[in-house]
């Protein structure tokens, strides 16, 4: 949901890092790779209590995750593999938060151990939704690599539910409790939709 308009966004003040990357003479899948390492520091950073590091980390992240197609677009460096890398290496990065966070919070397990399967069942649905879609002729509302299903709980939302993870932990409970009822409607609406399109088709 937050997804599109912070890549629209995101597209039109990036110049200077795009700038960066080319005089550094990175390739897009290097830094979506980068992307995901400095994801696995945030994830250390968790682990070991310190919210505001694993919050820097964490965003730049996902800055260098925004701004890799951005950059293969401008440089004519589009692939289907970087589509690939990408999608791969953002569940990566999202799962490996939720192992960062249940070690300070090993009480909660059960719900760290749900989330990851939901994050499952997001991804799946999304692609399976998208492929479909896409299968049957209808309009991409995005420039992304690979058709998603939109849904309540993406990219964008994941970040805002680790920032208050990491920023709010007296209220871990409810927090994690939201964030799982967020992942569970967010497959049951992909699912009712995937039933209304293509039914009997």
């Amino acid at each position: 949901m937050l997804d599109n308009p912070f890549r629209e966004k995101l597209a039109t003040i990036s110049d200077p890092l795009i700038a960066v990357y080319r005089f550094l003479r990175l390739t897009p899948n290097k830094i979506t790779v980068a992307g995901l390492v400095i994801a696995c520091a945030a994830a250390y950073a968790t682990s070991l209590r310190h919210p505001y590091w694993a919050l820097s980390l964490w965003w730049f992240s996902r800055l260098l995750d925004g701004t890799d197609g951005i950059y293969a677009r401008s440089t004519n460096q589009t692939s289907d593999f970087g589509a690939y890398l990408d999608i791969v290496c953002d569940m990566a990065a999202y799962s490996v938060m939720i192992l960062g966070f249940s070690i300070p919070y090993p009480h909660l397990q059960m719900a760290w151990s749900t989330i990851l399967i939901l994050y499952v069942l997001c991804i799946t649905s999304a692609l399976s939704l998208g492929s479909l879609t896409e299968k049957r002729g209808f309009v991409s509302t995005d420039n992304r690599g690979l058709r998603l299903g939109a849904g309540l709980a993406e990219g964008g939302e994941t970040g805002v539910a680790y920032t208050f993870f990491l920023l709010m932990p007296q209220h871990i409970e409810t927090l994690t409790t939201a964030w799982l009822i967020i992942l569970g409607f967010t497959v049951a609406a992909r699912t009712m939709l995937a039933n209304r399109l293509f039914y009997k088709q």
